[in-house]
């Protein structure tokens, strides 16, 4: 393995590098130099968001993607959530063929048991003049998170104003993310690199149908279901599974098993 690996962790929708767990950390002690970028309108207030589009986005993974890559001999490309979908999208704009792919809970279908009947209406609500801007979609329980006690402690920092997630996000950037995802519906097919799928079984936001179309459409693609963890796996009961899935891959060592507290 070359000493000069890098890699891009793009985090998801309203969140920071809390979303990726330990995986910055993980490794950086395997030897590999991880880099985060933060997305427009994240790490300041949710209202932010609602001027920010899924080019502006993708437009700052590329630039991260260009300024990063050419430093390293081995350069792979991780995300989570959202993340993932702008990981996708990114391969797909630069032929990415320096390293590997990890999408880590890509939504490309928003379907899981969580969503509402009536999700699909918010397609309707977007041709509102305004009103996408002003509607707030809540993060609320169970915060894409099984296990009891990382819930309890997620849930202490959303009520003492936490800055590591949003606790809402715009519809409008809602609308965003769906146009995300149909891009990379479109675009999945010309990714050619070695890609990792990671899906929760019981993710509540997106179903395996996500995990299944990707095994479908790329030509180079493993994929992991994990059995014990909702949408936010970096940080859930699996989450060492999700890390050493994530080290295997990239052809490192697994970290030593450690017990997982409040596993439910």
């Amino acid at each position: 393995m070359s000493a000069r690996t890098g890699a891009l962790l793009i985090h998801g929708l309203g969140g920071t590098q809390f979303d990726l767990g330990s995986l910055h950390k993980v490794l950086q002690r395997a030897g590999v130099a991880t880099h985060a970028v933060t997305l427009p309108g994240h790490g300041t207030q949710p209202e932010d968001l609602v001027s920010v589009s899924a080019d502006d986005w993708l437009d700052a993974v590329v630039a991260s993607y260009h300024e990063l890559a050419a430093q390293y001999e081995v350069f792979h490309v991780l995300g989570m959530c959202m993340g993932s979908l702008l990981a996708l999208a990114l391969c797909d704009r630069v032929q990415h063929s320096k390293g590997k792919l990890v999408t880590l809970a890509p939504p490309i279908f928003i379907d899981g048991w969580s969503t509402p009947w009536y999700r699909q209406l918010r397609h309707l609500v977007y041709w509102i003049p305004g009103l996408p801007g002003r509607m707030k979609v809540e993060e609320g329980e169970p915060f894409g998170i099984k296990n009891s006690t990382v819930r309890a402690i997620v849930k202490a920092k959303f009520a003492r104003g936490d800055n590591f997630h949003y606790r809402w996000v715009p519809l409008a950037c809602v609308r965003q993310v769906d146009r995300l995802r149909r891009r990379v519906r479109a675009g999945a097919r010309n990714i050619a690199c070695p890609t990792l799928v990671v899906h929760a079984r019981e993710d509540e936001l997106t179903s395996l149908k996500s995990a299944e179309f990707l095994q479908a459409s790329l030509t180079d693609v493993r994929v992991v279901v994990l059995e014990n963890s909702y949408h936010m796996i970096c940080v859930d009961n699996d989450r060492e599974q999700v890390v050493n899935s994530v080290l295997e891959f990239f052809g490192y060592p697994p970290v030593p098993p450690r017990r997982v507290r409040g596993a439910d």
